[in-house]
């Protein structure tokens, strides 16, 4: 792989992100295999993916559809819940993927050691986005915010290989980078992420209403997640956490929050359960996310 050749890129679950990134991969130049069930792969072999944004433009691009990968491919990027991950590799044989990239775009930290069970080691490049872009039908996307950003990393990847692919992301759209650090990479995300789905889920709240109406709450849940964080190698300042979920629109809701108001699983043993599995190894007290956690698991979640 050379970030000036057209690439094979499969697609793991082209809903909200893995469809957009289909599109601009495909309207890019590279040839993209979307894989998922049979009537989706239907619908996206037949009409390509829409996707509105107010970044991108409004296009329509042309990806290839299957319920199975059948050839090796350049990279594959998985965009599934973490609850439906288990499940949607039977879709990515190894033998089959071969030298391929391993990208997952997943919520947590735990996701990556699974995949080196499964596929080659030093072919998992796990990855982070910040955009909110959500699937409103097969093959319909629409991106909501002004910006799209990639954090791409993985420890035993090599170089090249990490750079090329960024660089191939990054001409499709999105802002890519390549982070170094395999650990801080992940736990940047996952410190901000947990305490935001945690405490919209549990009191069914926008961020703006958690951020007055729970304030003490956010602030322990903050001071929890950032030393959970600095014990496994990733950021520590909880001033910064707390700048930004201050900075989020008032109306801004979680994905965990939208799957919980939909009906459908949540990532909670992905997000908070991987952080209290976390906090017991490093021996880090987290009773406010310990709480938060039983009493979503005993709200049925």
């Amino acid at each position: 792989m050379t970030a000036n050749d057209g690439l094979t890129v499969a697609i793991l679950g082209p809903g909200g992100i893995g469809g957009l990134l289909a599109a601009l991969l495909s309207r890019s130049g590279h040839r993209v295999i979307c894989l998922a069930g049979d009537e989706t792969a239907k619908t996206l072999s037949a009409k390509g993916i829409h996707v509105r944004s107010g970044l991108f433009g409004d296009f329509t691009a042309p990806v290839e559809a299957d319920t199975e990968l059948r050839e090796p491919v350049d990279a594959c990027l998985i965009a599934v819940k973490a609850t439906a991950l288990d499940m949607s590799l039977t879709r990515v044989p190894p033998a089959v993927l071969g030298d391929g990239l391993v990208v997952p775009f997943l919520n947590g930290v735990e996701h990556p050691g699974l995949l080196r069970a499964r596929y080659r080691a030093d072919r998992v490049a796990p990855a982070a986005i910040r955009a909110e872009s959500t699937r409103v039908a097969p093959g319909e996307i629409e991106h909501g915010t002004p910006f799209a950003e990639i954090d791409l990393t993985g420890d035993p990847v090599p170089d090249d290989r990490l750079t090329a692919l960024a660089q191939v992301l990054d001409a499709a759209g999105p802002t890519t980078r390549v982070h170094a650090d395999e650990a801080a990479t992940l736990w940047s995300k996952m410190s901000l992420l947990a305490p935001f789905a945690l405490l919209t889920t549990r009191y069914a709240l926008p961020i703006g209403d958690v951020r007055t109406q729970h304030r003490e709450e956010l602030l322990a849940l903050v001071d929890e997640s950032t030393a959970v964080s600095a014990a496994c190698g990733g950021p520590s300042d909880p001033s910064m956490a707390i700048a930004r979920y201050d900075a989020f629109p008032a109306t801004t809701k979680s994905s965990m929050q939208r799957d919980a108001e939909a009906g459908r699983p949540l990532e909670l043993d992905a997000i908070g359960g991987a952080l209290l599995r976390a906090a017991d190894h490093h021996e880090v007290p987290v009773p406010v996310a310990t709480r938060l956690v039983s009493e979503l698991r005993a709200a049925g979640h």
